[in-house]
């Protein structure tokens, strides 16, 4: 959206930029947004962990987008990560076979997220990682980073992107295993411990 400057019809002015958030909590989220792999997949992974603030307060109203491969390292093509009723309009949820790669999860009021996806697979030299967009208050654009997965000690080192990392930084990629299928990865917008963040041009 422009503004123009009626004195000066010449003149067109940009709009200011505006925060990304909080104002998508009506419609954005869904129903089983973090639930997507399908049930009873014996590659699922449980994904956990908390976004905070430049002062590490939580934030209650962030939400982040997940994508990533199946456990071969291929991308999926499928649709139905929302399906709707054609007749109402109403959400329908995945249909609990496809894996879509793709899901959406909101904070709760600690901060805290969680979602089920596949293990993901290595896909050309890279490692085997998760793709995340973060969208939260005091945003003027949203934020992209990514999740490693632990064990593979060999394939991190390789990664084309961590290696590129400052290696005091490099943790901030790489989730921590809790056991069972189970990792936690924190988000830090800004400050101490802030993840790193990617540029796409």
């Amino acid at each position: 959206m422009t503004k123009i400057d009626t004195s000066r019809p010449e003149t067109v002015l940009p709009t200011p930029s505006h925060t990304v958030g909080p104002f998508y909590g009506h419609a954005l989220p869904f129903p089983g947004g973090g639930d997507i792999a399908p049930l009873g997949h014996p590659d699922t992974i449980s994904l956990q962990g908390h976004i905070r603030d430049g002062e590490g307060n939580p934030l209650p109203d962030a939400f982040l987008e997940l994508w990533g491969p199946d456990p071969d390292g291929n991308v999926s093509q499928i649709d139905g990560s929302m399906r709707r009723d054609s007749a109402s309009g109403g959400f329908l949820g995945r249909n609990g076979v496809e894996f879509t790669g793709w899901g959406r999860v909101q904070t709760d009021a600690s901060g805290h997220w969680t979602a089920r996806t596949l293990r993901p697979g290595a896909r050309g030299r890279s490692a085997p990682y998760l793709s995340v967009c973060v969208f939260a208050r005091g945003l003027l654009v949203h934020l992209f980073t990514r999740i490693y997965l632990p064990g593979d000690d060999a394939a991190l080192a390789a990664d084309p992107l961590l290696s590129r990392v400052d290696e005091a930084r490099r943790g901030t990629l790489i989730a921590e295993d809790q056991g069972n299928g189970t990792y936690r990865f924190d988000i830090r917008l800004q400050g101490e411990g802030e993840t790193v963040f990617l540029e796409f041009q």
